[in-house]
């Protein structure tokens, strides 16, 4: 078999996504606070971008709109970037009414919170007991092993290791770690580091001074029958009326199954909407959030012609004023595109904006996509991580798109609307007759004319977080 060399000429097509695309298509899916961070990186990174004063704006910081990067001379630099359109014009092209009316006749809530707010650390449990026991009269090893022991607990205040591996962490007794853990298990907060819910809330009950037995022996051996709810064989075991084993109860509920849980490290994360819609006369109004947005423009210092370059230098200027005019521009798309996918909602979902949930009807991505002459992919990212500020609250604008239930007549309704049914029903239950999962059905079909299974409920109301009905039952 002889083995040669050739050449061959081939004519082939294929799909190339090149850097700019890429960046548009990331800039598309990135949330508020993302998109934030990504344009501070480029405003640090290139040179040629820069971040435009509002009140002293100059109009040689453009914004582009429909135009291709620079060909390589200055002058046709100069020339392409006199074409471009301002940054601050682009909300009334898109906007319903204009920017005085809408600055005239509409209050924007203020975004933010206080200062004090911000700035106002959260104490965590680990700096919570250090303090406490540096304040104590521990020895230098119990503190260690103090130490050992609270950095093996868990969020909610519970000891994940054992005695035996703690002694062996910290190089002491068990017997010593034993010592220590009864002390610290007696600290702010009260039942912290223990082992299991019935310790916790026996060693609670030890230090606020209650001692009862029946109270003592109804935690240590029978927690699991009061969460499940066997109140009747309980009060026959402990001869006692069912009103008296309700103050039990009440007494139990007082103490806390989770310590630790107060002292969360996590911060809350506040939403910040990426667009408002109000309702101005009998139509709908969006705003988009510009808030905390840089305003972009190109560093005309650099593209004057004054400063003596040689090919090299140009090169890297002429790379750099590409990607900051394809970034102002890929930030105008993802504008645009938002805006026209809010509009195809609103357009959509009127009902909801009017009425609320209950009125949210089915609607896919493609029926979105199909409005605006878009791809399904394309508003796929672009309702990625974005909020919007409705009448009714702030929802994802994935909440928007939702199944459907086929209605007696031939129609549809959301499943969104059909679950705020559901969560209706429930609210207005009598506590001791909870309705169960197939009369809510039967309900939402008598009333409603609503096709939905016993199992779909379950399964709505388990996505709500609602228990079901032999939970929800009152037994006093």
């Amino acid at each position: 078999m002889a083995l040669e060399l050739r050449q061959q000429l081939k004519l082939s097509q294929q799909l190339v996504m090149t850097p700019q695309l890429q960046q548009a298509i990331k800039l598309l899916q990135l949330s508020r606070l993302e998109l934030l961070e990504s344009v501070q990186q480029e405003l640090l990174e290139n040179p040629l971008l820069e971040e435009s004063v509002e009140e002293d704006r100059q109009p040689e910081r453009v914004m582009v709109e429909d135009n291709n990067g620079p060909t390589g001379a200055d002058a046709a630099m100069e020339k392409e970037l006199l074409k471009n359109a301002e940054w601050d014009d682009y909300l009334g092209d898109f906007a319903s009414t204009s920017k005085q009316s809408l600055s005239r006749d509409l209050e924007v809530p203020e975004e933010g919170m206080a200062f004090d707010a911000r700035l106002a650390s959260k104490p965590s449990l680990d700096g919570h007991l250090g303090w406490q026991m540096h304040l104590s009269n521990f020895t230098a090893k119990e503190v260690e092993i103090g130490e050992t022991i609270v950095g093996s607990l868990n969020s909610s205040g519970y000891l994940r290791a054992t005695v035996e591996e703690i002694a062996g962490m910290a190089n002491a007794d068990p017997a010593h770690v034993e010592k220590v853990l009864h002390r610290l298990q007696r600290f702010d907060p009260v039942g912290v580091a223990a082992r299991t819910p019935s310790e916790c809330l026996l060693i609670q009950i030890e230090v606020y001074g209650y001692d009862d037995p029946i109270l003592i022996e109804l935690v240590r051996e029978h927690l699991e029958d009061l969460e499940k709810k066997r109140y009747k064989p309980l009060a026959k075991k402990f001869h006692l009326t069912m009103e008296k084993l309700k103050e039990y109860l009440e007494l139990i509920q007082t103490l806390d199954p989770m310590p630790g849980a107060s002292y969360g490290s996590g911060d809350p994360i506040y939403v910040s909407p990426d667009a408002f819609v109000y309702k101005y006369g009998e139509d709908f109004v969006i705003l988009l959030n510009e808030e905390g947005m840089p305003r972009l423009g190109l560093n005309m210092s650099y593209t004057d012609g004054s400063l003596p370059r040689n090919d090299k230098d140009k090169d890297y200027l002429q790379d750099k004023m590409r990607s900051a005019m394809w970034l102002m521009k890929s930030l105008y798309q993802r504008q645009r595109t938002l805006y026209k996918v809010l509009e195809s909602i609103v357009k959509f979902q009127r009902g909801f904006f009017e009425d609320g949930v209950t009125k949210l009807r089915p609607l896919i991505l493609k029926d979105v996509a199909d409005d605006i002459s878009m791809h399904e992919s394309t508003v796929s990212r672009i309702t990625s991580n974005k909020y919007v500020a409705t009448p009714h609250g702030i929802f994802e604008l994935k909440f928007f798109f939702n199944s459907a239930l086929e209605l007696d007549d031939g129609g549809t309704v959301g499943s969104e609307s059909v679950k705020a049914m559901i969560k209706r029903i429930i609210s207005g239950e009598n506590d001791k007759k909870p309705i169960s999962d197939e009369a809510i059905a039967d309900m939402l079909k008598d009333e409603l004319q609503i096709n939905i299974a016993r199992r779909t409920v379950a399964k709505y109301r388990t996505a709500m977080g609602i228990e079901s009905s032999s939970k929800r039952k009152a037994v006093f």
